[in-house]
């Protein structure tokens, strides 16, 4: 399960920008997990709780936003909804897809004390 070392890497890096800021502890860290990422959402907030452990996020509320999957087509240019499943464009049925969002994996915000 590879979304516990991406959990323990998101506690790192919010430790240090809070210990950046001179913050005493986080209250809240606010993440965006894009539907084409690979991670499953549900296993970073299954991980949070005790990857968090004696930590500044030991008490922090893990907010999720999801990121929908969105592509481009290259052959007739039309924007739908993309899964990890879809192949074809849902107009021309060409196999030009371009990822235009869904990987996203980033901390978006946080609130510190």
């Amino acid at each position: 399960m590879h979304e516990l070392s991406i959990t323990q890497s998101l506690i790192e890096i919010a430790e240090k920008a809070a210990l950046d800021q001179g913050a005493q502890k986080v209250l809240s860290v606010t993440v965006e997990i894009g539907a084409l990422s690979g991670v499953v959402a549900e296993a970073v907030e299954f991980a949070f709780e005790a990857c968090s452990r004696d930590t500044m996020l030991e008490t922090a509320r893990l907010i999720i936003e999801p990121i929908a999957g969105k592509g481009r087509c290259g052959q007739c240019g039309l924007e739908s909804a993309m899964d990890q499943y879809t192949l074809a464009c849902s107009h021309c049925e060409a196999f030009a897809l371009e990822v235009q969002q869904g990987k996203e994996l980033r901390i978006r915000q946080m609130e510190i004390d």
